[in-house]
């Protein structure tokens, strides 16, 4: 059984910083895709940013510049720091993970954290 939990979510002024931590725990052979989304009230979730094993990492144009994605592969671990924070920024964050098992590759989803960001 596989699992994905975040943390690092709260409440930060306009400008301010958080990270995101996503830790993936279960019988894992390897991890080929790791990303964040994030779905704020009343809107559809959408891609933040994402690392492909041996591919680009990819960035949503509103983060750009402000938000970094990493992993630690020997920790199963992703992180999102999320730098210069602004309002707009506000929705709960998922991790999503494409998991290699010994008997199968799945898409797995973490619980969500949330961020709010007051202005």
């Amino acid at each position: 059984q596989v699992q994905l939990v975040e943390s690092g979510g709260g409440v930060v002024q306009a400008g301010g910083s958080l990270r995101l931590s996503c830790v993936a725990s279960g019988n894992i052979f390897a991890i080929a895709r790791v990303a964040w989304y994030r779905q704020a009230p009343g809107k559809q979730r959408e891609s933040v940013a994402r690392i492909t094993s041996g591919g680009p990492t990819v960035y949503a144009d509103s983060v750009k510049g402000r938000f970094s994605i990493s992993r630690d592969n020997a920790k199963n671990t992703v992180y999102l720091q999320m730098n210069s924070l602004k309002p707009e920024d506000t929705a709960v964050y998922y991790c999503n993970e494409d998991i290699v098992t010994m008997t199968a590759r799945k898409e797995y989803w973490g619980q969500g954290t949330q961020v709010t960001v007051s202005s």
